[in-house]
C-alpha cells in the first residue's frame, strides 16, 4: 500500500463521511447476520446474497440510495474476506465497527484517468459521489492502480492509499547474515552491535499528554470539552505512531539493502501482549505492571519491523525459535540462566566473555538460522548444553 495524505474540502469531507458511514452500515448488518449462526444452523448467506440483499434495500432506502454501491459492496466484499480468514485461523472474528474509530471504505476498478497529478506536490483523486479530490504527491504513485481505500484516523487525518504490490529490494550478494533481537529498552540490536531503538513522544509531549487524560478523565461524556480533548489526545498518539512507522520503513530498507539473510525470533506478540487482568473469579496478578510491558512492547514496533522485512526482503527472512536466546553464550554455546547479570549486561560465567545482553542474544540468533539454513530438516536452535560453569584461570 502506498499511502497519502488527503486534503478534502469541508463539503467534501461531509460527503466521505457519508461514504464512511454507509459503509460502517453495511458492515455492522453482515456481523449481525453471522452473530445467529451456530453449528447445525443453516449457513449464514454468503458474498452473493448480500449483494442481492443489498440491492433490495437501497431500492427501500433513500438515504442508502444516495450512496455509491461501489462502497457499499466493496463493504461486504471486505466482510467476506475477514471471515474467511478468521476460520482459516489467522484473524480474530469480526466484530462490531464503531463511528469514529477505524472510519473508511475501498473504491474498485479504479482507471488510470482517475488519478492525475497537478503540481510537484499536489495529486487528484476521482472518488464516486465526490469528485475530484487532492492529496500530496509526496512520491510517484505505482502505476496500473486498481483500487484504492480512503481512511479517516482518530485524529481527524484523511489519507488514501494506492493497492500496489513494491518489488522487492534486490540482495545485495555480499553473502552477509544478520541477527535481529527484539527489546523493550532497545528496540532491536543487531548482531553487528548495533543498537537501534524506535522514536516515541517528546518528553514535552508526554507532559501534555499525561495532563490531556487527566482534562479527559474530569470532562462530562458527550460535552464538547470531552470531545476536543479526545481530539488532542487522538492527534498526539497519531504523532508517535507516525514515528514509529517511519523508523520501521527506514529500519527494514536498510537490513534488506545490506544483508542478505535477516535472522528473527519467531515470537507470539499476540499471546505476549494478552491482557492479565484474568476474570471476575481469578483476577490476575500484577495488571498494571503486565499492561505497562505490553504498552512497551507494541510501542516497540515488533510485528511491524518483521512484517516489512517479510515484504521488502522476500525468501531471505529466518524465523528461528526463540529458546535459550539471551541465555546462551554466543561465544562458547554454554547455557545459563544467571549469565545475565542485567537488562543490559551478559556475563559467561564459564568462558569469560562479556558483552551487551541483546547483542549477544542477536549472535545467537544468526547462529540459528545458519543452522537452519544448512540442515533444514533438524532443528532451528540446537539443544541447549546445560553444565556447570568452570571457573576462569586468569594470568598473572
Amino acid at each position: 500500500m502506498s499511502r497519502y495524505r488527503l486534503q478534502p474540502t469541508p463539503s467534501q469531507e461531509v460527503a466521505l463521511l457519508d461514504h464512511c458511514g454507509h459503509a460502517r452500515f453495511v458492515w455492522n448488518l453482515a456481523v449481525e447476520q453471522h452473530t445467529h449462526w451456530r453449528p447445525g444452523r443453516k449457513s449464514a448467506p454468503g458474498f452473493a446474497e448480500q449483494c442481492r440483499q443489498l440491492t433490495q434495500a437501497r431500492v427501500e432506502c433513500d438515504w442508502l440510495r444516495a450512496g455509491s454501491v461501489i462502497v457499499q459492496q466493496q463493504a461486504l466484499k471486505d466482510f467476506a474476506q475477514a471471515v474467511a480468514r478468521f476460520f482459516a485461523g489467522t484473524h480474530r472474528r469480526p466484530t462490531w465497527r464503531r463511528r469514529g474509530r477505524g472510519e473508511g471504505f475501498r473504491i474498485v476498478a479504479v482507471r488510470a484517468s482517475d488519478v492525475r497529478r497537478l503540481s510537484r506536490n499536489l495529486g487528484e483523486v476521482k472518488v464516486p459521489k465526490v469528485g475530484w479530490v487532492r492529496f500530496r504527491w509526496s512520491r510517484s504513485v505505482p502505476e496500473g492502480v486498481k483500487s484504492y481505500r480512503i481512511t479517516r484516523d482518530a485524529a481527524g487525518r484523511w489519507h488514501v492509499a494506492f493497492a500496489a504490490i513494491p518489488a522487492p529490494i534486490p540482495a545485495p550478494g555480499t553473502g552477509e547474515a544478520v541477527g535481529v533481537d527484539r527489546g523493550v529498552a532497545v528496540s532491536a540490536a543487531l548482531s553487528t552491535g548495533q543498537l537501534l531503538t524506535a522514536p516515541g513522544l517528546r518528553d514535552a509531549d508526554k507532559a501534555r499528554l499525561r495532563r490531556l487524560q487527566r482534562k479527559l478523565a474530569r470532562a462530562r461524556q458527550g460535552s464538547a470539552r470531552r470531545t476536543r480533548v479526545k481530539r488532542a489526545i487522538a492527534t498526539l498518539k497519531a504523532r508517535e505512531r507516525d514515528r514509529r512507522k517511519d523508523w520501521v520503513e527506514k529500519t527494514s530498507t536498510d537490513l534488506a539493502r545490506r544483508f542478505d539473510v535477516i535472522a528473527v525470533e519467531d515470537l507470539k506478540i499476540r499471546n505476549m501482549t494478552r491482557s492479565a487482568k484474568g476474570t471476575l473469579r481469578m483476577p490476575g496478578r500484577n495488571v498494571a505492571q503486565k499492561a505497562g510491558l505490553n504498552r512497551s512492547i507494541l510501542a516497540a514496533g515488533w510485528g511491524q519491523l518483521v512484517e516489512r522485512l517479510e515484504q521488502k526482503a522476500r525468501s531471505r527472512v529466518v524465523r528461528v525459535n526463540p529458546a535459550y536466546t539471551s541465555q546462551r553464550c554466543s561465544a562458547c554455546g554454554i547455557v545459563d540462566a544467571k549469565a545475565r547479570e542485567s537488562q543490559a549486561v551478559f556475563r559467561c560465567r564459564s568462558c569469560g566473555y562479556a558483552g551487551n545482553a541483546d547483542v549477544n542474544a542477536a549472535r545467537n540468533i544468526k547462529l540459528a538460522a545458519g543452522h537452519a539454513v544448512t540442515a533444514r530438516e533438524g532443528p532451528r536452535v540446537a539443544e541447549p548444553v546445560h553444565r556447570e560453569p568452570q571457573p576462569v584461570l586468569l594470568s598473572a
